[in-house]
């Protein structure tokens, strides 16, 4: 037998995961076919020793996590041990393959009670059985009870509540007992099934049970002393806790005294109280009623009843119904290739169970409102045109002409056109330069503040309306979205916030990503600035630091006033790109305390100018269920969404071959030393603990579910490599890539089997470079080795934003030290609508010019794909590190840039005409031109 300990054998096991349930289904899955190979040695009377060790082994991995789920549940799990303890090999062999099977095909969830005596005498395993029973499924899901309870006592609540169900019951579920506050905190962690939790008065603190098995992918924080509490107080700080993990859990409470005491004091987290004595029918209606709740689609389930209706079409839209097509002699394959639902779902109708998504009064409102509350914001807003669209309704509703808008220059385009639209005079903040890898971080907060407090001592802070950042960039950055609103409010206490989370939309869902998100910042911070003990806490530092210079306070982490702050967020999400939906599927979530007093009306009349009076009611339907999807799994998808991340970046840095010719970019790679206090270099490789540790106190974290990888030694660039290598050889389709760097992101639909795929084409690619490189002429080699020194030596270093020319600068001060970098977009935009006004320049040709210190200025935005931003906006100045960077990219696709004819440039005369209009706003330039 073997001489390591059963945990250390668990912990050497658990090493390579990253999601405890997967772990455990590929336990499952190998201790079947370990379990197989035991009972045919029995049978064939063959050595058994080495096959009992190896499935003794198995079983001391799952023997310490099984007790976390409802199937196949630790009492049926010891039975079957104690079959593999006896020696009844054969029948401990088809337990587990009941087990394993069920686990793989999801089976389990049809609620049929499973045994271990059923597995061996009825072959629930057998693959027809768990087809006819997959078929007929309702949605199944677990719910946690936690007190210190009997094997007897959890027998009896078990068959208690299998007696409440009803054919008719539109879900089913199965209980997870345990008997401690630790061990429910796990539970949540790990058992994606569990949609409710029982608290009832009786549980410890502390598992009793050696943890270490789990360590890594636990949080071991919990409240001191908390048997020093009356019984209801622990389940209100275990439901916190609970709620802290997984926000969308049902908490009820059973307890023992006077309810209506209870009630007055526990937390709203909790959804009902019950009396322990009156039964369990109530709860047992109460969890079905709880997850109702979440499983609506209210506008969805509107559009399919809609759908089967006969109707009479006689004011727009032939597609409807289907008649335009049913009767064509000519399209008819269109049915085929959609199917006919989609088009007896189209209607331009807004009223007959249907809505208006301009005025929403019915099923529509209802799924905004589902929405709402699962992304916690306070207002959500549906679009059917995408982020970008979202993007510039929010920018119009909050930003007037003048107003003072500090944005990332990096950001998506969609904010550059909607500052531009809404007439904001914008100073552009430079996120910091990764010049190795060709491409942008994220803004430092230091950078965020000394803007503000420049403006501060202009004279100009009234006018500062918004920040605009992006969370989480393109590669992966996420700020500390909290502190910077923190400090940021501590300057300028009403500033609004517009985190754009185009691709951030599942990070509500994963406890360690929440924290970092728009509307979870919010809530935290609201609550923080209206609890008591905080203005103590603040008058306290207010003293410490009244005084302080401006560069003191930039080395300062400074809290906002809390009789003078407003919490004033909004965050914009592509549902369509990171969580279910059809394309162009976004939503728009508020959590601002303003909102009704200051920009209900000007939301409402952005909304209306940005969005259409006929939308896609495909899109909104899909908006709703993947509202639904998230609600209800979300946590497990993103869950396995980080696993599957984390085992690409395993396979490529651990395979031979791979590691040759390419390498996943590390958080010490793409973030700074300065920004990661923790210094912890790949915190999810370290265990959930250390991520969760540099998830709070870093100023930026890496999304573990975006892989960059480096490809710098292949001698190809970026570019080459998506289209050629990866899209048109083997159909793997990316979105970016950088000069020596390719980014591959997992989301809620990747597979194991994708994984895979991917996995295979990078090991063939890597082989077809040891090919080629084996049959290079000397000649040929020169020129490899040459294309390698170029990708992994540095480039053209990063421009910064040079600034606008003073032409399309409002600010005339004379004086430098207080004059600000905002500029007026919307003139220099407009301006090069006359032609007369523009000119093109080659780059040879304006590198003369700049080299003889004239300047060169901009009429249109500039943007290379890759990266995405625009390295030119209207009205900015050329430099010659702009143009050294452009002619550094290896990329054919710019948009801004005339192959023939060059860059789109103001002339001197166009110059001179801004300048006489700059000091008068609303001057207009057409009128100079005729003067």
């Amino acid at each position: 037998m073997s001489t390591v300990s059963p945990v250390g054998t668990v912990r050497n096991a658990l090493s390579g995961y990253n999601n405890l349930s997967q772990y455990r289904k590929d336990t499952w899955s190998t201790l079947e076919e370990a379990a197989e190979r035991l009972a045919s040695a029995a049978a064939a009377d063959r050595p058994l020793d080495a096959h009992v060790d190896r499935v003794q082994e198995l079983i001391d991995r799952l023997n310490p996590i099984e007790r976390y789920w409802a199937f196949p549940g630790p009492q049926a799990f010891q039975s079957g041990r104690r079959l593999f303890t006896a020696g009844k090999y054969t029948r401990f062999s088809r337990a587990v393959a009941s087990v394993s099977r069920a686990l793989a095909s999801d089976s389990f969830r049809n609620g049929i009670p499973w045994s271990v005596a059923a597995a061996i005498t009825d072959q629930l395993d057998h693959p027809g059985a768990i087809a006819s029973t997959a078929q007929a499924q309702r949605p199944y899901f677990e719910v946690l009870v936690v007190e210190d309870m009997t094997e007897a006592q959890e027998r009896a609540l078990r068959q208690e509540l299998r007696a409440w169900r009803r054919p008719d019951d539109e879900f089913i579920y199965e209980i997870v007992v345990v008997p401690s506050f630790e061990d429910a905190v796990i539970a949540a962690r790990i058992n994606f099934g569990l949609q409710a939790v029982v608290i009832k008065r009786r549980f410890a603190q502390h598992s009793g049970r050696d943890m270490s098995a789990v360590a890594h992918f636990v949080d071991d924080r919990s409240p001191g002393a908390l048997m020093d509490h009356s019984a209801d107080e622990r389940a209100e700080m275990l439901g916190q806790a609970l709620i802290g993990v997984r926000p969308e859990l049902d908490l009820y409470m059973m307890t023992e005294i006077t309810l209506e005491d209870v009630a007055a004091s526990v937390s709203h987290h909790f959804r009902r109280i019950f009396h322990s004595r009156e039964g369990t029918l109530e709860l047992h209606l109460s969890l079905l009623g709880g997850i109702q709740e979440r499983y609506q689609a209210p506008f969805f389930n509107a559009l399919q009843k809609y759908s089967h209706r006969p109707t009479g079409v006689f004011h727009a839209l032939p597609i409807s119904q289907g008649k335009s097509i049913v009767n064509s002699h000519w399209i008819k394959d269109m049915i085929d290739f959609y199917g006919l639902e989609i088009f007896l779902a189209e209607t331009s109708a807004t009223c007959g169970g249907l809505d208006s998504l301009l005025e929403p009064t019915g099923p529509l409102r209802d799924a905004q409102d589902l929405a709402a509350r699962t992304f916690g914001s306070r207002q959500t807003y549906f679009a059917t045109n995408g982020t970008s669209t979202a993007n510039k309704i929010v920018c119009q509703a909050l930003v007037g002409p003048g107003d003072i808008v500090l944005v990332d220059r990096n950001c998506h385009q969609s904010h550059h056109y909607g500052l531009m639209l809404s007439g904001a005079h914008v100073i552009y903040l430079d996120a910091y330069p990764l010049n190795e890898y060709s491409m942008y971080g994220a803004v430092p907060l230091r950078t965020i503040k000394a803007q503000l407090l420049a403006l501060r001592r202009a004279g100009k802070l009234d006018r500062v309306k918004m920040l605009m950042l992006t969370n989480c960039t393109f590669d992966g950055m996420v700020y500390d979205v909290e502190r910077v609103m923190q400090e940021c409010l501590a300057i300028k206490p009403d500033l609004v916030f517009l985190w754009d989370e185009a691709w951030f939309a599942f990070a509500r869902f994963h406890p360690v990503y929440r924290p970092r998100t728009g509307m979870h910042s919010a809530g935290s911070l609201l609550g923080k600035l209206r609890d008591p003990q905080y203005k103590k806490v603040y008058q306290a530092w207010s003293d410490q630091i009244r005084g302080a210079s401006d560069e003191e306070l930039l080395d300062t982490r400074l809290i906002p006033d809390p009789a003078r702050a407003r919490v004033r967020v909004y965050a914009t999400q592509s549902t369509h790109k990171t969580l279910t939906s059809l394309r162009q599927g976004s939503m728009i979530h508020m959590f601002d305390q303003d909102f009704g007093q200051k920009v209900e009306e000007t939301f409402h009349e952005a909304y209306m100018a940005h969005t259409s009076t006929s939308p896609n009611y495909q899109i909104l339907a899909s908006l709703d269920l993947g509202r639904r999807q998230a609600a209800l799994e979300g946590f497990e998808l993103v869950q396995k969404q980080v696993e599957y991340a984390m085992r690409l970046r395993d396979a490529v840095d651990n395979h031979p071959l791979l590691r040759k010719y390419m390498r996943c970019l590390t958080t010490a790679d793409l973030i700074p030393e300065q920004f990661r206090p923790s210094g912890i270099g790949q915190p999810l490789r370290s265990g959930l603990k250390n991520m969760q540790m540099a998830w709070r106190t870093d100023e930026f974290a890496l999304d573990p579910s975006r892989i960059t990888i480096y490809i710098g030694a292949t001698g190809i660039d970026g570019d080459t490599f998506k289209r050629v290598y990866l899209m048109d050889r083997h159909g793997v389709q990316i979105n970016k890539t950088s000069r020596n760097s390719v980014l591959f992101m997992t989301n809620i639909g990747t597979t194991r089997s994708s994984v895979a795929y991917l996995i295979e084409v990078l090991v063939k690619i890597a082989r077809e470079f040891e090919e080629v490189q084996a049959d290079m002429s000397l000649a040929e080699r020169a020129a490899h080795e040459h294309a390698v020194r170029r990708l992994t030596s540095a480039s053209a270093p990063l421009p910064d934003f040079s600034a606008f020319h003073d032409a399309f600068r409002p600010d005339t001060s004379d004086d430098p030290t207080v004059r600000t970098p905002e500029g007026d977009v919307r003139r220099a935009f407009f301006l090069s609508y006359d032609d007369a006004l523009c000119e093109y320049l080659m780059p040879a040709q304006l590198r003369e010019k700049l080299e003889g210190g004239h300047d060169i200025v901009s009429a249109t935005f500039v943007t290379p794909y890759p990266p995405g931003f625009p390295v030119l906006v209207p009205g900015q100045l050329f430099s010659l590190r702009i143009l050294d960077y452009m002619d550094s990219l290896d990329t054919s696709e710019v948009h801004g840039l005339r192959a023939d004819r060059g860059y789109r440039v103001y002339t001197d005369k166009a110059l001179e005409i801004a300048q006489q209009t700059r000091r008068d706003p609303h001057g207009d330039p057409a009128l100079a031109v005729a003067d």
